[in-house]
């Protein structure tokens, strides 16, 4: 996995690039397959937000999340991409391989 963090109007300190890569590296436990992550910190007074695009296998996901100061931004914005990729993994489960009526024989 592949992060990149870019600031608008403010300064990633490596700190907050180190907070950013070590809150982001839990997404990497759902596929094992590389993929990458755009992160935006920028300054909307008085909040601070945290932006997110992941590009995954052809598939565009997006989160942000506002806080009071950046480290909240960010705590937020990785719990809402890790639910995003739980959701997306989800998706592309094939649904119709399980067990259904007309494969038993109770249908007819």
């Amino acid at each position: 996995m592949r992060i990149e963090t870019h600031g608008q109007q403010i300064d990633v300190t490596p700190a907050l690039r180190n907070y950013v890569e070590t809150k982001l590296a839990r997404l990497g436990r759902h596929y094992e397959h590389p993929f990458d992550v755009r992160t935006q910190l920028s300054l909307d007074k008085p909040d601070h937000r945290a932006e997110a695009t992941v590009n995954i296998a052809g598939r565009t996901l997006h989160a942000d999340a506002n806080a009071i100061d950046m480290y909240a931004a960010i705590d937020l914005l990785a719990d809402k991409l890790d639910r995003l990729l739980m959701k997306h993994k989800e998706k592309m489960v094939d649904h119709h391989r399980g067990e259904s009526l007309a494969r038993a024989g109770e249908l007819g």
